[in-house]
């Protein structure tokens, strides 16, 4: 089996490791963000995608205050396998709500918990301000898809035990059958 596939996503107690941790205490005050793909191209250019991005439902930029660098999925089911062909709703990327801004929103895991990240670029500077905060519902969905792996994982262990408990006794039982055709040869 391949370990990395049966990695949980979250951790047990999601709220906790939120509240007490030092990096998720930074990360929800609101902090300066830049627009960080292609550092290599113009500014025109870097606008123009970063605009492009956003359309097509994702960006990357990094928190300054902490150096964390961040690649969003800006739609709604982000963190499923399926991906939609699709733009992202307005709720997600909003170019409308305040002019030469473009207000964003994510949901993501972030060190085996769920948060949301809300914020804004400048289209023309592509910097601005953004944070993130505990997402209770997304913590909850994937609590419950936790507590579902473990109880099948156990359930399977259980199985397994069985099976070598009976396998154990049919291994013994062979032997003693052998042992007394061998007594009854002699």
């Amino acid at each position: 089996m391949n370990s990395i596939a049966n990695m949980p996503r979250v951790v047990p107690d999601q709220r906790a490791k939120f509240e007490n941790d030092e990096l998720f205490r930074k990360l929800c005050r609101e902090s300066e963000i830049r627009y960080t793909g292609f550092r290599d191209r113009s500014i025109e250019e870097r606008q123009v995608r970063f605009q492009s991005g956003c359309r097509e439902g994702h960006s990357e930029f990094a928190i300054i205050s902490t150096g964390t660098n961040l690649h969003l999925q800006f739609v709604p089911n982000s963190w499923a396998d399926d991906k939609i062909d699709r733009p992202p709703p307005r709720e997600y990327v909003d170019f409308e709500r305040e002019r030469g801004k473009v207000h964003l929103k994510a949901h993501f895991i972030l060190n085996g918990v769920s948060v949301l990240w809300t914020g804004w670029i400048d289209m023309v500077r592509l910097d601005g301000l953004g944070c993130i905060e505990f997402d209770h519902d997304r913590a909850a969905t994937e609590n419950k898809i936790l507590l579902d792996t473990i109880e099948q994982k156990n359930r399977r262990l259980r199985e397994f035990e069985e099976r070598q408990r009976l396998s154990g006794l049919h291994t013994r039982q062979e032997r003693r059958v052998e042992n007394e055709a061998q007594v009854r040869v002699r």
